[in-house]
C-alpha cells in the first residue's frame, strides 16, 4: 500500500511535464536597457485574459528569412576584428542553436556604394576578361564562408549597382557610348552578353562553394544618380530579363529572379507606376526559365508599404520581398528610443503582413565615421551594428541589428505566416505569428504602449505561453521545442511553472 501512495503522485507529476512545453522569451527594450534579454519557463494550462490565441489552419505565405547587406565595408570591418570576437559575434547572429538564426543576406553584383572602388567584374569589353575583384575575393567571399560554416542553409541575393561601362549607352533614344559609372541604359545590343555574365557571377560563386539563391536585375532602377547605378526602366528590365531567364535555365541555374528593388512611390515617375505588374506583362510567358521569374523587391525611400496591397491584388500569384532600408543621419538611426519600435512595425509587422517572404536591411556593420564608403554614396548611412575603429572590438547595436534578430527568432526559413487573433483589451499592442517547420510557434509582439502587459499565447488550451511586453519593448516568444537546461543567449532564467 505504501508503495501505491507514492506512485501515483509521480504519475501525475510526469503527466503533467508531459503535457507542459518549452517557451524561449526574448525581449528588446526601446530605452536599451534590455538587448535581446532572454528567459525560458515551461508552458501554462490556462490563458491569462489579454491571449494570442493562434489557427495555424490559417496559413499565408512561406518565409524565407530576415538578415542584412553584406558588403564590401561590413566585410571589412569584420576583418578587422579579432578572428575569436568575430567568430563569437557571427555565431551569436547567424547560429541556429546558438544564436539568433539570421538567415539571408545581400550582396552587390560588383560594386556598391560601399565597396572599396567603382568596379564591375568585366572592365573590358569581352565576357573573357569576366574575374572577380577583391572586393569579393578578400572580403565579402571570406566572410560569406565564415557566416556560412556557422548557418549553411543561409540565403544570398544578389543586385548589380551598375552593369560594366562598355555596356552602357546614354539612352535607348541616343545610342552613343557612355562612359559613366553614375547612370546611362543598358545597350539591347549587349541584353544577352550581360545575362551571360549574371551566368558567370553565379557560377564564380558556386565555385567557391556560395549558391545564390536570388537576383535581381538591377538595384534601384530607377535612380539615376547613386555613385554606381544604371537606368532600367520597367519595359527595359523586361527586355533585358527576357534574356536572362532563358540564360539561367540553359545553364543549369535554379537562381530565383525578383523585378525592381526600389520604392514604393516608383521614385515619382509617371509612366514607371506599377512598374513590376507592367513588368510581368511584358514577359515572354512561353520562354525557358520563365518559372525562375517569381516576384518583386521593394526599399521604402519613398512612398508608403499600401502600395505593395495594390500590387498584391493585381499579382496575388507573384511573390513580395524587402530588400533595403537604411538608418542614418537623417532619421536618428543611433536613437534606440526613437528607430526600435518604428523600425519593427514598419520594416517587419507592415511588411509580413503583406505577404513579403524576407526582409533584408543595409549595411551589417559599419564604423563610427560611417565608413569605409564612396564619394557619391551614402556618406550619412549607419551600420545595423556600429564597430569602433579605434579598436575593432567595441560594438554598438542599433535598431536593424536588434529588429532582424527578434524576427529570425520568430521565424525560421521555412515557417508559415499563421493567423493569430488577440482576446483582452492590450492597448499599443501588434504581434504577427508563424509555426516553424520543427511544430514551434513563434510570434514577434511588440508595444508601443507605455504600461507593461501581461499576456498569453497559444495554439490551445492545453499548451500556453505566459510573458509579459514591457512597455516600449518587442518580444520575441517561441513555444514548443525541446527544454533547455539553461539559457542560450543570456544569463536570466525565471523558473518552471507548472
Amino acid at each position: 500500500m505504501k508503495a501505491t501512495f507514492l506512485t501515483l503522485p509521480l504519475l501525475l507529476l510526469a503527466s503533467s511535464i508531459a503535457l507542459a512545453e518549452q517557451v524561449r522569451v526574448y525581449t528588446t527594450s526601446a530605452d536599451g536597457r534590455r538587448q535581446m534579454e532572454y528567459t525560458t519557463s515551461q508552458s501554462i494550462h490556462n490563458e491569462l485574459s489579454k491571449h494570442i490565441a493562434i489557427s495555424p489552419e490559417t496559413t499565408y505565405q512561406e518565409m524565407d528569412g530576415f538578415g542584412y547587406a553584406i558588403t564590401y565595408s561590413a566585410c571589412y570591418n569584420l576583418l578587422k576584428m579579432a578572428p575569436a570576437d568575430r567568430r563569437a559575434f557571427l555565431t551569436r547572429t547567424y547560429s541556429r542553436t546558438d544564436g539568433y538564426g539570421v538567415s539571408y543576406a545581400r550582396i552587390s553584383i560588383g560594386c556598391s556604394d560601399f565597396s572599396s572602388t567603382e568596379y564591375s567584374l568585366c572592365d573590358e569589353p569581352g565576357l573573357e576578361h569576366f574575374r572577380l575583384h577583391s572586393d569579393e575575393t578578400n572580403y565579402v567571399i571570406p566572410i560569406l564562408k565564415e557566416i556560412l560554416a556557422i548557418n549553411p542553409d543561409l540565403k544570398i541575393m544578389a543586385a548589380p549597382w551598375t552593369c560594366p561601362k562598355w555596356m552602357k549607352v546614354k539612352s535607348l533614344s541616343d545610342r552613343v557610348g557612355y562612359d559613366s559609372w553614375t547612370s546611362g541604359s543598358l545597350n539591347p545590343d549587349h541584353y544577352e552578353t550581360y545575362a551571360q555574365y549574371f551566368v558567370r557571377f553565379v557560377q564564380a560563386f558556386e565555385a567557391e562553394g556560395i549558391h545564390i539563391y536570388a537576383v535581381t536585375p538591377q538595384n534601384e532602377p530607377l535612380n539615376r544618380g547613386n555613385c554606381a547605378s544604371l537606368y532600367m526602366p520597367w519595359a527595359e528590365e523586361a527586355a533585358f530579363v527576357n534574356k536572362l531567364a532563358p540564360a539561367f535555365a540553359h545553364a543549369g541555374i535554379s537562381t530565383k529572379i525578383y523585378c525592381f528593388d526600389h520604392n514604393y512611390n516608383y521614385d515619382n515617375i509617371s509612366d514607371q507606376q506599377d512598374y513590376p505588374i507592367k513588368f510581368y506583362e511584358a514577359l515572354y510567358h512561353d520562354m525557358d526559365g520563365i518559372e525562375l521569374v517569381v516576384g518583386s523587391a521593394w526599399h521604402d525611400y519613398g512612398g508608403s508599404v499600401t502600395e505593395l496591397d495594390d500590387i498584391n491584388e493585381k499579382a496575388p500569384d507573384k511573390e513580395i520581398i524587402f530588400t533595403e532600408t537604411s538608418i542614418g543621419t537623417w532619421n536618428n538611426g543611433r536613437n534606440l528610443s526613437a528607430r526600435l519600435l518604428t523600425d519593427m512595425k514598419n520594416l517587419v509587422y507592415n511588411t509580413v503582413t503583406r505577404k513579403s517572404k524576407a526582409v533584408m536591411v543595409w549595411n551589417f556593420m559599419l564604423d563610427l565615421n560611417m565608413g569605409p564608403n564612396l564619394d557619391g554614396g551614402c556618406q550619412t548611412c549607419y551600420g545595423a551594428v556600429d564597430i569602433d575603429q579605434n579598436d575593432y572590438h567595441t560594438l554598438h547595436y542599433n535598431s536593424h541589428y536588434f529588429v532582424m534578430a527578434h524576427a529570425s527568432l520568430a521565424a525560421h526559413p521555412g515557417a508559415r505566416r499563421v493567423a493569430a487573433t488577440l482576446s483582452g483589451s492590450a492597448s499599443g499592442i501588434s504581434y504577427v505569428a508563424f509555426q516553424n517547420p520543427d511544430g514551434t510557434y513563434g510570434a514577434i509582439v511588440f508595444n508601443e504602449g507605455s504600461s507593461n502587459q501581461q499576456m498569453s499565447m497559444g495554439a490551445s488550451t492545453d499548451v500556453v505561453a505566459r510573458f509579459i511586453v514591457p512597455a516600449k519593448s518587442i518580444v520575441t516568444v517561441v513555444l514548443g521545442g525541446e527544454e533547455e537546461t539553461s539559457a542560450q543567449l543570456g544569463d536570466t532564467v525565471i523558473p518552471s511553472t507548472k
